[in-house]
């Protein structure tokens, strides 16, 4: 399964476009649609400066990553819907914290638990602080995951 265009418009605009390498709030140097790597495995650093053309190549290929870890995370079949809210989830995340979260072992257990959007709804904090763009995100992402497909 791939991510559908609804999660992919989604990160786009979560994310903005970045032509050149900036510090995202975690510290880590982040380039176009907030990727932290390129496709041949070099690491962003700051003074890089990217295309648009290059920066959809760079979120394609990331995105790619995503959908194998996810797949194998999962012990359930999901919608595209539902698979393509937690790609969106954890590419901004990450793949670690969503290995280790609740929202995760809820939806193995029953993927139309309702709770899951509660668990959706804790990630919202950046150093112990609410972010706005992250309560924006975290329900897109909620709503994208509750739309059957």
């Amino acid at each position: 399964m791939k991510t559908n265009e609804a999660a992919r418009e989604l990160i786009k605009k979560s994310e903005g476009l970045k032509l050149n390498a900036y510090i995202c709030p975690a510290g880590v140097p982040t380039i176009g649609y907030g990727s932290t790597f390129y496709p041949d495995g070099k690491w962003v650093k700051i003074g890089d400066i990217i295309t648009q053309e290059k920066a959809e190549r760079m979120l394609d290929y990331t995105l790619e990553s995503f959908e194998k870890q996810i797949r194998y995370l999962l012990s359930r079949e999901l919608n595209h819907n539902q698979f393509s809210a937690l790609v969106s989830f954890a590419f901004n995340i990450g793949l670690g914290a969503l290995k280790k979260s609740t929202l995760l072992k809820k939806v193995n257990t029953n993927r139309w638990d309702p709770s899951i959007r509660n668990e959706f709804n804790k990630w919202v904090h950046a150093k112990g602080k609410v972010l706005p763009g992250l309560v924006t995100r975290r329900k897109a992402e909620a709503d994208l995951y509750f739309t059957k497909s």
